[in-house]
This record gives structure tokens, sequence and C-alpha cells, in this order.
């Protein structure tokens, strides 16, 4: 039937050159985005998923912030764990020195002279082992420092102190302790001897605290990268097949609207009925 009134041809040529530029449109923001879900409205399911999972990986960014603070305290009281051990195995030498018998009035007075310099340097050592207002070595803590291991929170590292002040249980020294005397000298080599492994255990711990952190610090990040794969095989635009894509709706774009201009000119036939 010719109608003039109701051109079918033109419409359903018209419905398909509409799907054709929808899917154009949708082709040409996955190239700009690179994204083939860039909104929950490309797809809801897939855009829910993808963003729970960019969650995940928000919270295990601010978790690897809390393991590296934590490693870096950690750190600075290994460091100052190790030179508070140098010292008092100068200490030792000292004492050993000043409990010989034979030693002049003058000798075994610069001896202790060093040896309370030495003594000092440790408290000086203990009080300067901080790092973002922890000091894990000064017995101002008693629970140790505490990092996050989850991304929810709910799970945690702590790294336990370990005080290595003077006159401790760790460092058994006196903050006056000297080796003024013979006597005094032959009671501080045991002293100094007990301290020194004391503060070699304490070192091991602090050393496995830290290595713990460490491991950790390698699963959160191995974990974040596999959940960003994830994220990108759920969202990320295939450039290549949109490529392809693009080039035949473009082509399809080509062919609906000459195939509308054709349907658009079949009234005009209706004109040469009436013609004489």
């Amino acid at each position: 039937m010719i109608s003039i009134n109701t051109n079918t041809g033109a419409m359903v040529a018209l419905q398909y050159l509409n799907q054709t530029q929808a899917s154009l449109m949708k082709t040409q923001a996955a190239i700009n985005s690179g994204l083939k879900v860039a909104s929950a409205k490309d797809d809801g399911a897939t855009f829910a998923i993808a963003q729970n999972m960019r969650g995940d990986v928000a919270g295990y960014s601010a978790v690897t912030d809390s393991i590296n603070r934590g490693t870096s305290s950690v750190d600075v009281a290994l460091s100052a764990g190790q030179s508070i051990s140098d010292l008092l195995i100068e200490m030792k030498s000292k004492a050993l020195a000043a409990s010989d018998a034979s030693l002049d009035t003058a000798s075994r007075s610069a001896l202790n002279e060093d040896f309370t310099a030495l003594r000092d340097q440790i408290a000086s050592v203990v009080s300067n082992a901080s790092f973002n207002g922890f000091n894990l070595i000064d017995g101002s803590s008693t629970n140790g420092i505490s990092v996050l291991a989850s991304s929810d929170g709910t799970k945690k590292i702590t790294v336990g102190t370990q005080n290595m002040s003077l006159s401790g249980s760790i460092v058994t020294i006196a903050k006056a302790g000297n080796i003024s005397t013979q006597a005094a000298a032959s009671t501080m080599v045991a002293t100094v001897e007990k301290s020194l492994t004391n503060v070699n255990s304490a070192l091991a711990q602090l050393g496995s605290g830290s290595k713990k952190l460490s491991i950790q610090a390698t699963f959160v990040q191995n974990l974040s990268d596999t959940l960003t794969t994830g994220i990108g095989n759920l969202v990320d635009a295939n450039m290549a097949q949109e490529s392809a894509m693009l080039q035949s709706l473009q082509v399809k774009q080509q062919l609906g609207v000459q195939a509308l201009s054709i349907a658009n000119q079949s009234p005009q036939i209706a004109l040469s009925l009436f013609q004489g």
C-alpha cells in the first residue's frame, strides 16, 4: 500500500538508525573513558561489584600507610637498640679494664669518665628513639604499637615495646652506675654482660616484629594489585574491540541514513500516479 500519511519503511529505518546511534554513543564513551562500565546505567551489577572492590583497594591503601608508619617506628627502635648494644660492648671493655687491681687511680678515673659518658649516651639514645610520637624503648608505652592489617580495620598487628632505659629490666645498669673503684668495676662487668644479653634478646623480638610488618606489607600490596587487576577486568574497555566496533557502527550509521533517505522518497511515488 502506498500512503502519504504513514511511511512504515521510514519508521523502521529510523528505529534501526536510532539503535545504531545509541550503540555508537556507547562505544565512543568507552573509547573516551577507557571504561566499558563507567556508571551504574552501563551495567548496574558490574558497577556495584567494582565499586565495592574499589572500596577495598582504598582501604588497603590506608592499611599500607599504617604499616609503613609502624615499620618506621620499629626500625627507629631497632637502630637505637643496636646503638645501645654497641655502647654496652664498649662499656664492658671499660669495666673489665677498670677491674684490674693493678691499675693506678688516674687510669681508673679516666676509664670511669669514659664509662659514665657511654652510660649517659644510652639514656640519650633511648630518649631520642621516637618516630611519629612512638618510642618503643623508653617505657612510655606498655601496649606496643598496633597497625592496621585489614581493609575493614578489624584485624591488627601489634609489635611490643622493649624498655631499654637505664635501671630497667633489660638494661640493668643503674642511672648513676660507675666503675670508680676496682670492686665497682668487677661488679659492673657482670651487670653489663647481663644487660648486653638482654638487649640482644630484645632486638631479636623487635626484629621479629619488623619482619611481621614487612610480610604483611607485601601481602597487602599484592592483594591490592590483584583487586585492581580484577576491577580492570570488570570495567576496562577492550580498545581493539571498541575500535573495530566503532568502524562497524559508523558504516551502519551511513547505511541507515541512506536507508532512511530511500524510505522517505516512497511517498513521492504517489505523485506519479496522478501525473497525466
